[in-house]
């Protein structure tokens, strides 16, 4: 992990780590100001009255505090449980505004979009919006519907990142953190406004496409009952043989590419998360066009870390060395992985720039922009990379 003060005549960044009942190192309350983010990433575990939530809060009063929990945090080149990670940016030119709002229901999640864009869409300090980072519950919202209405919502070009909240492979609670604490059913948004903002991102999962391209003839959000007419659950356990004793865990090793009818061009990767023997069903953390196009996927682990690589490659390229790269990877990718985990992260840690600090954690969904210019989308099993940095 950097450590130490890293600085220009630009943004400052430092990152720290709480771990075993204490800090890395202290707090760098000296960087506080309303132009300051706090980007922490905590074990689901964590209570909300930790004494470390409570320091983290003190320290930076008038500073932007976000965070979520995870299921791993990244810190530099490693994965950590039981910790908090944080990264202390402070911006120069660019002005921040925040927004929470709760989520009532998941059929509440299309609005909550909404009301965050419209909280942010105006100029901040005479600057425009060209960023938003968005942090979310993981188990209550609708990911998808979450991200159509933010995009549809916020003006173009807006650079759309961020993910779902992760409670370790739990799926049971999750949470977002500000300065005033813990909050349940809540998602958060950070817009930052101005032309000296430098950003860079790029999405990739390393997912290679086998098997007949299928329609998706019968589904219901997140849930598929049929592909070519026939029950989807059936056409995965054929494909999946031997394995598909292990369902549904060993369906996270064969995601589907899906994409919608009237957008072949904008795919994105689907994990399976639950099966339903009496309906024949495969529910999925994403929803699946009814309509679309759907193709099993599988992966090697030097596959999965050399498209973390590639991520890094293209978002940290040309970024200054006083910067902030945000990863954020799927809990489903971390499963595959395995001890290997570690890898991917060391993949990108290694391209960072000299300077830089990186922070992450492992979601219930990545928040990024699809394979199309202009489009956002969400991404299960990818590693998404977001840096920003100040010219």
């Amino acid at each position: 992990m950097t450590a130490g003060l890293l600085e220009n005549f630009l943004m400052r960044v430092q990152a720290v780590q709480h771990q075993a009942g204490s800090w890395s190192t202290p707090l760098p309350s000296d960087l506080d100001g309303a132009d300051t983010w706090v980007l922490a990433f905590a074990s689901p575990d964590t209570p909300p009255d930790a004494p470390a939530l409570k320091q983290l809060s003190a320290a930076f009063p008038q500073s932007v505090v976000m965070g979520c929990s995870t299921a791993g945090e990244i810190a530099g080149d490693a994965v950590h449980d039981d910790s908090i990670c944080v990264a202390v940016a402070q911006f120069e030119h660019t002005r921040l505004r925040v927004a929470r709002t709760l989520l009532s229901a998941p059929a509440d999640t299309a609005a909550a979009g909404e009301r965050l864009a419209a909280a942010l869409i105006r100029p901040e300090g005479g600057q425009a919006l060209r960023a938003v980072f968005v942090l979310s519950d993981g188990v209550c919202v609708n990911g998808s519907t979450l991200v159509r209405a933010l995009h549809a919502a916020l003006p173009a070009g807006v650079l759309v990142t961020g993910g779902l909240a992760g409670d370790a492979e739990r799926f049971k609670r999750t949470w977002v953190l500000d300065g005033s604490g813990v909050h349940v059913r809540h998602i958060m948004a950070l817009g930052l406004y101005g032309d000296r903002l430098v950003t860079g991102q790029a999405s990739e999962g390393g997912w290679v496409d086998f098997g007949p391209r299928r329609q998706i003839t019968r589904s219901s959000g997140n849930v598929l009952y049929e592909l070519d007419g026939k029950p989807a659950l059936a056409l995965y356990k054929a494909y999946l043989a031997d394995r598909a004793a292990g369902l549904p865990g060993t369906g996270m090793l064969f995601p589907l590419d899906v994409c919608a009818a009237d957008t072949p061009e904008q795919r994105v990767v689907r994990t399976l998360v639950g099966v339903d023997e009496g309906a024949q069903s495969v529910t999925f953390a994403g929803d699946l066009p009814e309509g679309g196009y759907a193709r099993l996927t599988r992966s090697s682990t030097e596959r999965l870390v050399d498209s973390a690589a590639r991520a890094a490659d293209v978002a940290l390229q040309g970024m200054p060395g006083p910067s902030l790269a945000v990863s954020v990877s799927c809990v489903a990718r971390r499963i595959v992985l395995g001890q290997h985990t570690d890898d991917e992260v060391e993949a990108v840690a290694s391209r960072l720039p000299a300077g830089a600090v990186h922070v992450g954690f492992y979601s219930y969904g990545e928040i990024a922009p699809g394979r199309a210019p202009g489009s956002c989308a969400l991404h299960n099993q990818t590693m998404t990379i977001t840096a920003y940095g100040e010219r």
